[in-house]
């Protein structure tokens, strides 16, 4: 479905529900609605209700819009789920900035449907797994992600593997921060090319800090300036330019696993494991967990996704984790299940995957 903010007259007839649902939304939009009631996606907790004003989505489309160098008349792919914030930030952002906008159901590749030769988009959003996807199975829609201005990734974590492969893209490709009550990003991470980088940059005009725990916490005129409190755990990092602040993303307070008395960060073992699995050519959904024990009140345990690490490659893992961070972050165990249970957006929803496993 083409939708073109320039001329609402001429916009198509909706012929599926999701195409009714996008166009709805526009057609609020373009009456003024002042508020909208958004969805949270549920991965870090139980899904809620929450009201953005316009006036804090519009804030948030023009920064993006200034931070990327978008301008009226961008074509832009819109292949997000449009009932969270991220599809719907992506209709807000053509309808305040003049893009003309390609609206499609949020599949594994949704570049397949377009003539690759004749087909460009100036800016797009995926989640991790459509890029991926399109990069192992589809490699001659290359060129439409070349051709691009900005392309952003987002709802998940970008793995070691994944960022190796995106160095085939030419078009800048940046990871996102951000949340509903951020309204989408608030800050950006260079995937690929000369300017990579593993740490995040803050969008301008958005202040950044840190409470007693080292988590991050926003203020913007996104967020109506009121401090929104995460429970990310950062460190914070003095840029080369000024007046922008950066951070390196360590992982969730909530998801801190105390081994034996030692607290451990998941996701710094979970990288590690992916590194160790892309170096040999592999790459798997996983996530490290802390299950109850006796011994140490909690040990710990990689849940993988249809994937069978041999002894050779445990051993590796092993052996890996503790060089790196120590031998108490060693996992105990590796479970191996079948499908891993999800969000509505596509995202791992662990506590149910353990529930499930028990």
């Amino acid at each position: 479905m083409f939708i073109d903010p320039a001329t609402p007259q001429d916009w198509p007839r909706p012929q599926t529900p999701y195409e009714a649902e996008a166009l709805a939304f526009c057609q609020s939009w373009l009456n003024g609605q002042a508020d909208f009631v958004l969805q949270t996606s549920g991965s870090t907790g139980i899904p809620k209700l929450i009201t953005l004003t316009r006036a804090q989505m519009q804030a948030s489309a023009r920064l993006t819009g200034q931070t990327l160098g978008l301008k009226a008349g961008d074509h832009a792919l819109v292949c997000l789920n449009i009932r969270y914030v991220a599809g719907v930030m992506m209709l807000v952002r053509g309808l305040e900035l003049g893009l003309p906008m390609t609206v499609v159901e949020p599949v594994g590749n949704p570049l397949a449907p377009f003539d690759f030769e004749r087909t460009r988009f100036d800016f797009t959003a995926f989640v991790p797994l459509q890029l991926q996807t399109i990069l192992e199975q589809d490699t001659s829609r290359l060129p439409m992600l070349n051709s691009a201005k900005a392309i952003l990734v987002g709802g998940a974590a970008t793995s070691p593997a994944l960022e190796q492969a995106l160095q085939v893209i030419e078009a800048p490709v940046f990871a996102t921060y951000g949340m509903t009550e951020t309204v989408s990003h608030i800050a950006l991470r260079r995937l690929n090319g000369a300017e990579r980088s593993e740490r995040f940059t803050a969008l301008r005009g958005v202040d950044l800090g840190t409470d007693e725990r080292a988590c991050l916490h926003i203020t913007s005129a996104a967020t109506n300036f009121i401090r929104v409190q995460t429970n990310d755990v950062v460190v914070m990092t003095v840029s080369a330019s000024p007046g922008q602040t950066q951070f390196q993303l360590l992982g969730r307070a909530d998801r801190i696993i105390n081994s034996g008395g030692v607290k451990v960060q998941p996701e710094q073992i979970e990288r590690i494991i992916e590194d160790e699995l892309a170096a040999l050519g592999s790459t798997a959904r996983l996530f490290v967990a802390g299950l109850p024990d006796e011994r140490l009140g909690q040990r710990i345990v990689v849940f993988c996704e249809d994937y069978w690490v041999d002894a050779p490659q445990w051993n590796r893992i092993q052996q890996a984790i503790r060089q790196q961070i120590g031998p108490y972050a060693v996992p105990k165990e590796i479970i191996r299940v079948t499908e891993f249970a999800q969000t509505p957006t596509g995202k791992v929803d662990r506590a149910q995957t353990i529930d499930r496993y028990r």
